[in-house]
């Protein structure tokens, strides 16, 4: 049997927990890559792209298996469908770290110096999403498991707010990146254009982290 087909023997809800853990850890290399870029250190740039690659290859080898084991319907109200739309946004954090990996090592990057202290606030506000948002998934088993009571909804919604203060000052922080572009992107020329997806990019990581923590609201909320 598949490690995906083990998990489900345990918990229907565990192999979304692994996966989401490992779109994170696609996520938790970005820090590493932008010291890298930094530096203009374009071998170091090349590991941080491997390394997500492989961790984003497992994230989307496990997001396979789950789509072919997730049965029709799980507990209560929790239906397939549901269970999918959370994976596809736990997935999307993968994607984006992953592009942003090849972008900055296909066009070998380095940061102006403008963007190197707005890139990682950014980055780390990202993260701090992220992580939450881990956190809230972490919590979908004991929601089923409670039968969706009330103290552990409760609980989790406040999870999620924190979720939602959190992927704001995500965006602050992707405001701020972007005006210190914009005081820059006469000094750059086109390259203005890559270091706005960049951004861009990295600040997609907190949008779908979030979307992932009120897709389990909507679940709560049904």
């Amino acid at each position: 049997m598949s490690l995906i087909a083990n998990l489900f023997g345990r918990s229907p809800i565990r192999p979304m927990q692994v996966h989401m853990k490992a779109a994170a850890d696609c996520a938790r290399v970005i820090p590493s890559l932008l010291e890298a870029m930094a530096a203009g250190d374009l071998a170091a740039i090349d590991r941080a792209r491997t390394t997500i690659n492989e961790l984003e290859h497992q994230a989307d080898e496990l997001k396979h298996e789950i789509r072919i084991h997730l049965p029709k319907r799980l507990f209560m109200a929790v239906e397939r469908h549901d269970m999918l739309e959370i994976l596809d946004s736990q997935d999307s954090i993968a994607d984006v770290a992953q592009d942003v990996a090849e972008m900055a090592a296909f066009r070998q990057m380095k940061t102006p110096s403008a963007l190197r202290e707005p890139l990682a606030a950014l980055a780390n506000s990202a993260l701090a999403t992220c992580g939450q948002s881990e956190s809230v998934v972490n919590e979908l088993d004991e929601l089923i498991e409670t039968g969706f009571g009330r103290h552990e909804v409760a609980r989790v919604e406040e999870m999620i707010s924190r979720l939602n203060d959190l992927e704001s000052e995500a965006d602050e922080r992707g405001e701020e990146a972007l005006k210190a572009l914009f005081s820059i992107e006469d000094e750059i020329g086109v390259g203005s254009y890559y270091w706005y997806q960049i951004i861009n990019w990295i600040g997609d990581i907190a949008d779908y982290a979030e979307r992932t923590g009120n897709r389990i609201r909507l679940l709560i909320a049904s």
